[in-house]
């Protein structure tokens, strides 16, 4: 779908300019000894490394429905999405964190800064474009939410990895030109430590946050209100369904979405107009829903007597009434 896409060429993006800073990263830390410019060059590898992943999971989620996974394998994304925030962590947080420490007890001075500024002001140009590609990409899919509450309620794992990613390398940058700026003026090398430790905790920052996200898809999510609705308004307006009992969806993948209802109908009503009611219904759905959908409608009887008595789930769409 288009918001795969967009994910697709968001990655490239992110990819070719983290491989390249990466690169020119390492080159000045060798000339100048820098923990900041170390911890960042590790970072942009930790990214590449992570643009890799979510290339292995699209690919991978792609794999046509088996025996023994009937639904196919579109949370991939999800499970590649989690790797992700854990190399983060792991190799970008930890590491930055360790070598902060290290350089705090036992400082060193900065040599050959002009290396540092020049591959800090490289870097924030391709991050920077990086970041450009990774917020057009995403305004097709973000349908004016802010951009906090678009990386909380997208169902795509990639957009909110690339774009938190290239935020805080761009932040990370910031605390690194810093960090140099003052161990380089004042001659006290700490001032270079404390901004790979600054490094270090924005990483392990981003790297909960995202993981909180992706461990919900990957336990798995409601379609969103509006969907919710279409969906419910596409079936009841199929005569002979009166109503929906209740309503039950799930993301399968960011693409992909399970869908199951329990749909009220007339007593008296022929078994063969439900059928051919129920077949109308889920082709509006597919009509209304830009996603690939499995429809399953359970069709029941509805009792007022249940009316008072219904259990309606939180966050879940139900009426009333029903009969096992």
């Amino acid at each position: 779908m288009a918001e795969e896409g967009n994910s697709f060429r968001a990655i490239l993006a992110a990819l070719a300019a983290n491989l390249g800073i990466a690169l020119s990263k390492f080159v000045a830390y060798l000339f100048t000894g820098s923990s900041s410019l170390l911890a960042e060059a590790v970072h942009s590898v930790a990214d590449t490394a992570n643009q890799v992943l979510l290339l292995i999971g699209g690919r991978r989620a792609r794999q046509r429905a088996s025996q023994l996974h009937p639904f196919g394998y579109a949370r991939f994304r999800y499970f590649y999405g989690f790797l992700v925030t854990l190399v983060i962590f792991l190799v970008g947080g930890v590491f930055a964190l360790f070598e902060g420490y290290e350089k705090l007890h036992h400082p060193e001075p900065v040599e050959s800064p002009v290396w540092a500024f020049a591959v800090l002001g490289v870097s924030i140009a391709l991050e920077s474009f990086s970041l450009r590609t990774a917020v057009r990409e995403a305004q097709t899919s973000r349908r004016g939410r802010s951009w906090l509450r678009f990386i909380r309620t997208t169902r795509s794992p990639e957009l909110p990895v690339v774009l938190a990613e290239d935020f805080g390398a761009l932040t990370g940058l910031t605390f690194a030109l810093v960090g140099i700026t003052l161990a380089v003026v004042t001659g006290d090398g700490r001032w270079d430590a404390i901004g790979t430790l600054a490094i270090g905790v924005l990483l392990v920052v981003i790297s909960i946050t995202l993981s909180q996200r992706m461990r919900s898809l990957l336990i798995g999510e409601s379609a969103d209100n509006i969907t919710l609705r279409r969906i419910e308004a596409a079936i009841e307006s199929e005569p002979p369904i009166e109503r929906v009992i209740h309503l039950r969806t799930s993301h399968l993948g960011p693409d992909q979405l399970l869908i199951a209802a329990k749909v009220a109908v007339p007593a008296e009503e022929t078994m063969a107009r439900v059928a051919k009611a129920i077949d109308r219904a889920e082709a509006r759905i597919r009509a209304e829903v830009d996603y690939e959908c499995f429809i399953f409608l359970e069709p029941d009887v509805f009792d007022q007597r249940l009316f008072e008595a219904a259990d309606r789930p939180p966050g879940s769409s139900q009426k009333p009434g029903g009969t096992d």
